[in-house]
């Protein structure tokens, strides 16, 4: 798929249904469509970048409960899937699906193979395209899961949630997933086995172990992304600051401690250039004890380096001048792949229901949409033209 035969596109699912924004060749003109889904809950929305063709939406149906959406007619029609991502039934900790919170796509080398995690945390597959999911037992039925997610007082106000599925470029079985108060996992075994990842990071909420051991699991990541092309590289934004891991090293180093000391380091998303893993951005919070989830300040701003962490600039030419306070949630900043002399698009959507945009990597930002309901999750990807 070539520039000249696709569009630039955005999936912002809310809290309120899904809208998709889409663009001229050359990012002048944004066309904004009429809401799919109106007054549902749709918690993610990804365009299966293996084919330009297929759409999946994780939804919260008032009369279907938590189910997934397909269209391969860029969402002028929608199949329910055939069996939803859901435990089993009767199962000994008797839980069940509240909502499917986050979708990847599977390797190249399976162009059917679809991940999604769900709240309360548990990670399932599609091998047909999303038609139909089925546990992926070595990850929800692992003896210590239960130990890694916590019980309810650990969990996030609105549930406990798996999240951050990678796949590895490199291997179709290597994967890695992020539990909110469990930390971030690893399998290279197609999800068979799992192995705790969290060496390094700060434990804000938890005191340390009596023998002073580092605690293999208990930990908040918020967003973990893997650089495309170097996949040995990984961010994490976590509850307790901002990472960045450099396999084979086991150990995550916090970059975060380089942000200016009155913004912190404490945020929900983190998004990486697509060829560069060196570029990152981030969007700080207030970190505080009582966790306001607004701007430091109320000036809110993006931060990008260019160092992988050695140093952060800030960006909010175009944000608001009198105080702001709405913040972005975890799938809410992504970057498109463009490569044209302004660089790469950055967007994200905000808890205000507006989405902004920058089409020179954040040193400019503009609206591209206002008075959505509040935004979930966005997506920056490709549709054929």
């Amino acid at each position: 798929m070539t520039e000249a035969t696709s569009q630039t596109e955005l999936l912002i699912a809310t809290r309120k249904g899904l809208w998709i924004a889409t663009a001229d060749p050359a990012r002048r003109t944004w066309t904004l469509s009429a809401p799919h889904f109106l007054g549902q809950q749709c918690h993610h929305a990804v365009r299966d970048p293996r084919d330009g063709r297929t759409l999946l939406l994780a939804s919260r149906q008032w009369h279907l409960g938590p189910t997934v959406f397909r269209s391969l007619d860029d969402g002028q029609t929608w199949t329910e899937a055939t069996t939803p991502p859901r435990f089993p039934t009767g199962e000994a900790r008797g839980r069940a699906v509240d909502h499917v919170f986050w979708l990847t796509p599977g390797h190249p080398s399976r162009p059917g193979e679809w991940y999604c995690a769900t709240s309360p945390q548990g990670l399932f597959r599609s091998e047909d395209g999303g038609a139909s999911w089925a546990p992926v037992s070595g990850y929800n039925d692992h003896p210590d899961q239960r130990l890694w997610v916590g019980d309810d007082k650990d969990q996030t106000p609105d549930g406990g949630k798996l999240h951050s599925i990678l796949v590895d470029p490199r291997h179709p079985d290597h994967l890695w997933v992020s539990s909110s108060s469990g930390g971030t996992f690893r399998s290279l075994d197609g999800g068979a086995t799992w192995q705790p990842f969290n060496k390094g990071i700060a434990m804000d909420f938890y005191p340390p172990l009596d023998d002073g051991a580092e605690r293999a699991y208990g930990h908040d990541p918020h967003c973990v992304v893997q650089h495309p092309t170097q996949p040995d590289r990984l961010y994490m934004q976590n509850h307790c600051g901002l990472y960045r891991l450099d396999l084979p090293a086991d150990r995550w180093e916090r970059i975060g401690r380089n942000m200016p000391a009155e913004v912190g380091d404490i945020g929900f998303p983190v998004a990486t250039h697509p060829r560069d893993p060196d570029t990152a951005w981030v969007f700080p919070m207030v970190g505080t004890d009582d966790w306001p989830r607004t701007p430091p300040g109320g000036r809110p701003a993006v931060f990008r380096t260019r160092d992988a962490g050695a140093g952060w600039t800030r960006l909010d030419a175009g944000f608001p001048t009198s105080p702001a306070w709405w913040t972005v949630k975890r799938q809410c900043l992504g970057v498109d792949d463009q490569a044209d002399e302004g660089g790469v698009g950055v967007y994200f959507g905000t808890t205000q229901g507006e989405v902004w945009w920058s089409a020179d990597e954040g040193d400019h930002f503009n609206v591209l949409a206002r008075d959505l309901p509040q935004i979930h999750a966005l997506s920056a990807g490709r549709r054929r033209g």
